[in-house]
């Protein structure tokens, strides 16, 4: 009788391999600053396309604004590719009033451009609620889309409980609003990529689509006046363009040369020991190709299902000292709390944390309190030496 060993490059029968695809075992996600599909959009052409449609730069005869933050997509997420992250930031404030957070006039978003200054828009006198918010890396998102919510809640289920993430569910925008675990944006404020580009493509740039119809205000004031030109996505296919085309990244990569080194392969354990990863958690697995996601929106093909990733993130929230005081899609328990960041690509960010104020690893690993104060405290006690090979680790991912 032949017996079947099961390995992750495929199954090994009587001395033969198979496919990965005959297996259960799931498989790494590619990976690459490469500017090359991982496969969801299966012709390199039409995935070009689609990168070319979020690097389009708009302009006030494309229906740019009225109020908006960049001219492109890639404007803020583009170093070293199209798609990562950038050191721009964007404003958002607002008011504690003792209670609860309440939004700035016409939301918490302050946009830093308009097309006439009449409408510029500021921060008004009492909104001391103030921060500034980092682009975020879109780079691999397809397979965080792909993650099943339950994976999430198991990840915050076996987090210590003075440092359990929080999961929360938010609006699919595509699914008529129906929750689902969120995992974009600082605050978790969206589950799923088309969510999030419809939601970018409004408050970034000032375009309306049919998930987000509305023009936005200036302070809370109409700039119907300022808006002559019809926004060109009513159809919705630059939103599509824009999710299809972030489904179709690979991961951020690892450095393997320097990961390689005997100074990242220590920091890599001091990781582990000091308790970094219980948050900045190394590996998840994607749901099985052809689980049906995003409430009934959306079902994982095989380029994003059964695979491993590396985000270094949890993508739960969480009090480590540096909340911004902003709440979005998840009430007002998450006030202070914002997304852990995922470590993936991080060697390519040189402004660190969610408002890009700090400027190398070390302080950003001293900055954080809060849930993670026990982990710090670990951190602290290293050596010099030992402090230093755990960053070598970092400058690896």
């Amino acid at each position: 009788m032949r017996t079947l060993r099961l390995s992750l490059l495929g199954v090994a029968v009587a001395g033969l391999v198979l496919p990965a695809a005959f297996s259960d075992a799931p498989a790494e996600a590619p990976a690459g600053f490469d500017n090359l599909t991982n496969g969801f959009t299966a012709d390199q052409l039409a995935f070009d396309t689609d990168r070319g449609i979020f690097e389009e730069v708009e302009t006030i005869d494309d229906g740019l604004g009225p109020v908006y933050n960049a001219q492109s997509c890639a404007e803020c997420h583009q170093n070293p590719v199209t798609g990562a992250i950038s050191q721009i930031t964007e404003v958002r404030a607002g008011h504690f009033d003792g209670v609860n957070f309440v939004d700035h006039p016409g939301g918490s978003l302050i946009n830093d451009r308009a097309i006439d200054a009449s409408i510029q828009e500021r921060v008004l006198g009492g909104n001391e609620v103030r921060t500034f918010r980092t682009s975020l890396n879109t780079l691999g998102d397809g397979f965080v889309e792909a993650i099943d919510s339950n994976t999430l809640v198991a990840i915050a289920n076996g987090q210590p409980s003075g440092m359990r993430g929080q999961f929360i569910e938010v609006p699919v925008l595509e699914a008529n609003g129906l929750v689902r675990g969120g995992r974009f944006g600082w605050k978790n404020q969206h589950a799923s990529l088309l969510s999030f580009s419809a939601d970018a493509y409004l408050n970034e740039m000032g375009f309306t689509s049919p998930l987000q119809p509305t023009e936005n205000t200036s302070n809370g004031n109409s700039t119907a006046a300022f808006d002559t030109v019809p926004d060109p996505d009513n159809d919705g296919a630059d939103v599509e363009a824009f999710a299809r085309f972030m489904r179709s990244t690979k991961a951020p990569p690892r450095d393997t040369a320097l990961a390689a080194t005997a100074d990242a392969q220590a920091g890599a354990s001091l990781f582990n020991q000091v308790g970094c990863n219980l948050c900045h958690v190394r590996s998840i697995t994607t749901a099985p190709a052809g689980t049906v996601i995003n409430r009934g929106a959306f079902t994982v093909p095989a380029a994003l299902g059964n695979k491993v990733i590396h985000p270094f993130g949890d993508f739960l929230l969480h009090n480590v000292g540096t909340g911004d005081g902003i709440v979005q899609n998840g009430g007002q328990s998450t006030r202070n709390k914002v997304r852990t960041a995922p470590l993936w690509g991080v060697r390519s960010r040189g402004r660190l944390m969610h408002d890009g104020e700090t400027l190398n690893r070390n302080e950003a690993i001293l900055r954080h309190a809060g849930e993670a104060t026990g982990v710090i405290n670990n951190y602290r006690n290293l050596t010099t030496n030992q402090k230093n090979q755990l960053i070598t680790f970092l400058n690896s991912l």
